[in-house]
């Protein structure tokens, strides 16, 4: 099945096969519930024990047409008893609820993989949507692959035919039944998914018995036919992890979460002000739900009032939090300028997607680094985080919080479309274990004006609006240095525009120091990304280190300012590759910052980067 199979069979069950790790991606239109079959399957096997990483690829489209094949919606898990750090390269088993799901997966499939296919969902009229002039299913064209070919929809009806479900209705149980023949395919635990369904839908019971009744039948028909030869089921071993209590969590619900937990420990309100826009919507969803701890949010009726909003609140003592996308930060801009002028703490989480305007609003993209660091008028400079991984994204948003309260400014928080949907295991840490986030109100009158300033961190007051003799006016003019009055004093502008510089560039100091991830600190080739390539990266340095090759991983989670000894670091490297996808961001900023030859890899496909195209690329530059 796939090189890290092994030979033993385990002795209850001479029919499977153990192996080290899986890669499975359920497939169908974009109606046919793969998310939702992805994600129990994830559940069941988080309950196995095993490491995973999950990837949900779906259309832009509400509802795309039936069939077609830009309306695929696809779902891919990789798990195993080995540490999992992305959600795969090419899989070993690709569910294909219909021709246009084949035809547009087939290509990721490894030779020799296994294809569940419905033959129900195969007729004339469903081939010709997909484009196939003849039913690959049974032309020959899938010789080079183990095919198991199933009437899903016929075996569905007969399983759910006692519910009293319409044909329509009961046809929607389908994902359930193919869930329920992979499930014994790998020895999954069938009651996690049957106790979410009865909870799902406590109110139409009819509904959950259905389903579950579709699992069941689909475990059944696995057990009891007769697989073509070569075919059997497989063992994966529970994973060897710390100890603690885990969950599965997406990139959106671990930003939330952190940034909750940020104003928790900075003992603040939270004023979350958003648009909704794909893929950024899931944080506002997640934070309605955390009302009890403090948390506001607020859906604007646009994106600029979004901004404006966080705004007003930072400036009334709560800590004002906005979101969205590329195109939706693009709208702000111009109060992310305001909030850089009046120095308020504001944090702007930006989950990137695929291309300039709309693009490709479901596919992931790196390409708002630029706009992030430089994408203001005038001298305008803020502090970039990213986070490289779903559960990364908790302590990311609290280093964000932390960094706009101290030095009383904006900071902007990468995430992106991979990052905000893909899930991992959460090791949920003890929240009484971080360290409590100082805030310090202005209470004092004497010698106040709204711009004083720290001596260390050169932050201004934080003065809440109606404090005994703290009467002040902020705003987007400029200000005199030494009285916060209006001015335009070509003198005063020079030194508000060298402090609001050295104000970003003193969290430098306080930063960590660049650590490298894995290798040597000095060497041949160093791979330095940032965001959601360290799983990728990561993997493909380890595999390439054990080949004997000379390459180090290096990744930022600090973009602006970078870390104060990330300079030398690179310099004592031969060469520097940065995998980004974008068309060569960070190589930019790395080539203008330290004068580096570094080399870009660029890919901006909407697809997360794979092991192997790493791997090549690194096997490319050390053989130059």
């Amino acid at each position: 099945m796939s090189p890290t199979a092994l030979a033993e069979k385990t002795p209850d069950s001479p029919a499977r096969q153990i192996v080290e790790s899986a890669v499975v991606r359920f497939a169908g239109d974009s109606g046919d519930g793969m998310q939702l079959t992805g994600g129990q399957f994830t559940l069941a096997t988080a309950f196995a024990g095993n490491e995973l990483a999950t990837f949900p690829d779906f259309p832009a489209e509400i509802r795309a047409p039936a069939g077609t094949l830009f309306g695929v919606s696809s779902f891919q898990i990789n798990f195993g008893s080995r540490v999992i750090k992305t959600a795969g390269d090419a899989f070993d088993v690709l569910i294909a609820m219909n021709p246009a799901a084949l035809k547009v997966e087939l290509p990721g499939l490894k030779p020799g993989g296994i294809i569940i296919a419905d033959t129900g969902s195969f007729g004339e009229r469903d081939l010709r949507k997909a484009g196939y002039d003849a039913n690959p299913l049974e032309d020959g064209s899938l010789d080079g692959y183990q095919l198991i070919a199933l009437d899903i929809s016929k075996f569905t009806l007969e399983a759910v035919k006692e519910s009293g479900l319409s044909n329509k209705d009961a046809l929607r149980c389908k994902n359930l039944w193919t869930l329920g023949f992979v499930y014994w395919m790998y020895g999954r635990d069938r009651k996690p998914t049957a106790d979410w369904l009865n909870a799902k839908f406590k109110k139409a019971p009819e509904v959950a018995a259905a389903n579950i009744a579709a699992m069941d039948a689909g475990h059944t028909v696995a057990e009891t036919m007769e697989l073509p030869d070569g075919l059997h089921g497989f063992q994966v071993e529970a994973a060897e992890i710390a100890p603690g209590t885990y969950r599965t969590v997406t990139g959106a619900e671990a930003l939330a979460w952190g940034l909750a937990a940020g104003t928790h420990l900075a003992d603040i309100q939270m004023v979350f002000a958003s648009y909704p826009i794909t893929p950024a919507s899931q944080v506002l969803h997640s934070l309605s739900r955390l009302v009890e701890y403090d948390v506001l949010t607020f859906q604007a009726e646009d994106e600029i009032a979004a901004a404006c909003a966080a705004i007003g609140a930072s400036f009334g003592g709560s800590l004002g939090v906005t979101s969205s996308s590329g195109p939706g930060i693009a709208l702000k801009t111009e109060a992310i300028g305001l909030a850089i002028a009046v120095e308020l703490p504001m944090v702007i989480v930006n989950s990137q997607r695929a291309g300039p305007s709309t693009g490709m609003p479901t596919k992931t993209e790196q390409s708002d680094l630029y706009q992030a660091v430089y994408g203001r008028n005038a001298d305008a400079p803020v502090c970039v985080l990213a986070a490289r991984s779903p559960a990364d994204c908790f302590e990311t948003a609290i280093e964000a919080v932390r960094i706009a309260i101290k030095y009383m400014t904006p900071v902007f928080l990468l995430t992106d479309g991979y990052i905000g949907n893909a899930a991992e295991p959460w090791n949920i840490p003890d929240i009484n274990n971080f360290e409590k986030i100082p805030v310090s109100f202005r209470t004092d009158p004497e010698g106040f004006h709204p711009f004083l300033r720290d001596e260390e961190t050169l932050a201004r007051p934080w003065a809440i609006p109606g404090t005994p003799g703290l009467e002040h006016r902020i705003g987007g003019i400029e200000r005199d240095y030494d009285s916060g009055n209006i001015s335009y004093d070509p003198g005063n502008h020079q030194k508000m525009t060298d402090t609001r510089f050295a104000k970003i560039a003193g969290i430098a100091k306080e930063i960590p120091a660049q650590t490298v991830e894995d290798g040597n600190t000095t060497g041949k080739l160093a791979v330095v990304g940032w965001g959601s390539t360290y799983g990728p990266i990561s993997r493909a340095v380890a595999n390439s280190r054990a080949q004997g090759m000379d390459v180090s991983h290096i990744h930022l989670r600090h973009i602006w300012p970078m870390p104060q000894n990330l300079g030398e670091l690179l310099k004592g490297y031969d060469h520097v590759l940065v995998p980004e996808m974008n068309h060569g961001q960070l190589v930019t900023v790395l080539r203008a910052e330290y004068l580096i030859d570094a080399e870009g890899m660029n890919k901006v496909s909407g697809q997360p980067f794979k092991i192997v195209e790493i791997e090549d690329a690194i096997r490319t530059r050390l053989e130059k």
